[in-house]
């Protein structure tokens, strides 16, 4: 009896190792495809700060190419069933990547392998790009079909960015605005759109004789700070369409009376705005008008943006109460983070008495919104809504991405100009490559970083 409960334990234990090293395998292999990625990017120039890149590669002109995808990277739960193992593999079925397990060794020495030959980087670059777009939509168009949606797997999917027609449905899932069950999902969106609507009778549409002073103010700064959103889109500047934003954000900040209205959550909705108007309003956003649509789907589009607002601050809540905290903390971790990555450029900006908190605390505060182009928002925040509760944490690395993008220029300036420089960054002409470099980067560093906290630490 007792050879027997040996027996067992021992091969417990070796099915325990079996599952860490295949574990350990599909990370290693998505770090190296994820490098590829990045070094495809790159066209020769290196990664700023002393990490990633020992020797530059002079890769081929790739401007023209099809921007390679990468996938957002496991935990050890999704990576622990076969099924989920075998769609990763076809998804890399266009990459070159070195065997599963591979050392940590490799992975830093990867970049000084030699590139293959130009016409056979181009062809393969270009292939892959058209497949695994096409594969791409398929395997949406798959998991939202089905009766359940593993929502592991479309976060996967999500991670790397969502066709725009599938976006509405998938933002909603990823959000907890719509159940997984397809069965109940009417339903469910039915009852949250009429609790939404309640709440605006209760709240929104009543006199300021039934407002406290508190609340009276509050409601003005929003409709002082609704004018101001996105002034650069001339969508944003119609009345009809600053009416549904004062009534979300006063809505959502009588229902959370421990934050409030906060400025720079009116920036948090126009992502959602667009991207559920979109399944109602055709063509190009400069084109849109509100008038064009009944009240009843005005007020669907408002609950939806209510409810995925909601969703979205609850893992971030102390991002906006008092003194905000959540942020202060965040951008703290941001500059022991650049201190790691990129030396010289934190000791400059601290040479040049430069604080964190004079240009990070608007990104943490708006995610970006006011930093990129708005037409590259939706994009950045299918990887934002994909990671979850994980999101504040990574965040820190999408900025620390975002804020080396210009390292060179960095090192040049004194205070006043770094200021200046860092409220206005030169991002006008950004396309969609510029922003997956940016993600790129930061999911390596996350990557390298994240599980060994003692890198960070003075």
């Amino acid at each position: 009896m007792k050879n027997d409960d040996n027996n067992k334990t021992e091969e417990e234990k070796q099915q325990h190792k079996q599952n860490k090293d295949r574990t350990i395998g599909i990370l290693d292999s998505r770090f190296n495809q994820t490098l590829r990625n990045v070094q495809g990017l790159l066209k020769g120039r290196s990664i700023p700060g002393k990490i990633l890149l020992s020797q530059r590669v002079d890769l081929p002109d790739s401007s023209n190419l099809y921007s390679p995808t990468y996938q957002r990277s496991l935990s050890y739960n999704d990576a622990g069933t076969n099924d989920h193992t075998s769609e990763m593999g076809e998804e890399e079925v266009h990459s070159t990547s070195k065997p599963i397990g591979s050392s940590n060794e490799s992975k830093l020495k990867i970049s000084t392998a030699p590139v293959e030959n130009s016409s056979e980087f181009i062809r393969k670059s270009s292939v892959g790009g058209r497949a695994t777009d096409s594969a791409r939509v398929m395997k949406f168009t798959k998991v939202l079909s089905g009766m359940m949606v593993i929502l592991d797997k479309l976060r996967e999917l999500a991670w790397s960015g969502v066709p725009d027609y599938m976006r509405p449905a998938v933002w909603r899932l990823l959000l907890g605005c719509a159940p997984p069950n397809s069965d109940r999902k009417e339903g469910v969106l039915r009852r949250k759109r009429l609790e939404y609507l309640e709440c605006v009778s209760q709240c929104y549409d009543i006199p300021d004789t039934e407002r406290s002073d508190d609340e009276i103010n509050m409601l003005r700064q929003i409709a002082v700070d609704c004018p101001r959103t996105v002034p650069d889109v001339p969508f944003f500047q119609q009345q009809q369409v600053q009416k549904s934003l004062e009534r979300i954000l006063y809505t959502w900040a009588i229902r959370h009376p421990a934050s409030g209205y906060v400025q720079g959550i009116n920036d948090l909705v126009t992502p959602f705005l667009v991207v559920f108007l979109s399944e109602h309003l055709e063509g190009d956003i400069d084109s849109w008008s509100m008038s064009e649509l009944t009240s009843d789907k005005i007020s669907n589009v408002e609950a939806d943006c209510y409810w995925c607002l909601s969703k979205l601050l609850d893992g971030m809540q102390d991002h906006y109460t008092f003194a905000q905290p959540g942020i202060q903390r965040l951008v703290f971790k941001l500059k022991e983070l650049v201190r790691r990555i990129d030396e010289p450029v934190s000791t400059h900006m601290e040479q040049q008495g430069l604080e964190f908190l004079q240009f990070a605390f608007r990104w943490f505060n708006c995610l970006l919104i006011r930093e990129i182009p708005f037409n590259l928002v939706q994009r950045l925040w299918d990887t934002y809504l994909a990671e979850g509760d994980a999101l504040p944490d990574f965040l820190v690395y999408i900025f620390a991405s975002f804020l080396l993008t210009w390292s060179d220029e960095i090192l040049k300036l004194d205070f006043q100009e770094l200021v200046m420089f860092l409220q206005h960054l030169p991002t006008q002409n950004w396309t969609d490559q510029e922003l997956e470099m940016v993600l790129s980067r930061a999911f390596m560093w996350h990557t390298m970083f994240n599980s060994s906290p003692s890198h960070l630490s003075t």
